[in-house]
């Protein structure tokens, strides 16, 4: 399988923010903006792989900023690392001043698909191959925040955590 470049799976999802999404204070609530995110994510996720894929977990969710309503939203989301049946899918969120046009993050996430085959099973996934400074920071990232996860669910020993080690040691 041919590794892939992150531009290749990237999804851009622009909207508007309506009233039927707010909470009381008149901002974007957080469980719609998640739905977003998922669903960019899973689109990224599908580009890369060629595969159906799900939701494996939501690693990381920051909401730094309120959405209010009016707001464009965009939601981007690009494969920033892949492993062997899974894709790590890091998402960044826009909103656009009504006025100026000026975007500002407003927030991120991290999610985790897994691609399957037709009957649900895992199936491997192309590499990924990043170019830009960002792409690389993201990716080398992936690796630390996976074994991390391993190692706090019980499924890899902290020992073998290299990537995490290489952290505390010099």
């Amino acid at each position: 399988m041919r590794a892939k470049k992150p531009s290749e799976s990237r999804t851009v999802m622009t909207d508007l923010v309506l009233p039927s999404e707010t909470n009381p204070l008149n901002n974007l609530f957080g469980g719609e903006l998640l739905a977003r995110m998922d669903r960019a994510a899973s689109i990224a996720a599908r580009r890369h792989s060629r595969r159906i894929t799900v939701t494996a977990s939501v690693n990381h969710v920051a909401f730094n900023r309120a959405v209010p309503l009016g707001s464009v939203v965009t939601v981007e989301a690009a494969v920033s690392r892949a492993f062997n049946t899974s894709m790590e899918i890091f998402i960044d969120v826009w909103i656009e001043d009504r006025f100026t046009g000026e975007r500002t993050k407003a927030n991120e996430a991290i999610y985790t698909f897994v691609a399957v085959d037709d009957t649900g099973k895992p199936t491997e996934v192309p590499a990924l191959d990043p170019e830009t400074d960002l792409e690389k920071e993201r990716f080398a990232a992936a690796l630390r925040r996976k074994q991390l996860s391993l190692v706090l669910a019980g499924k890899m020993k902290p020992a073998d955590a290299t990537e995490l080690k290489a952290l505390f040691t010099a």
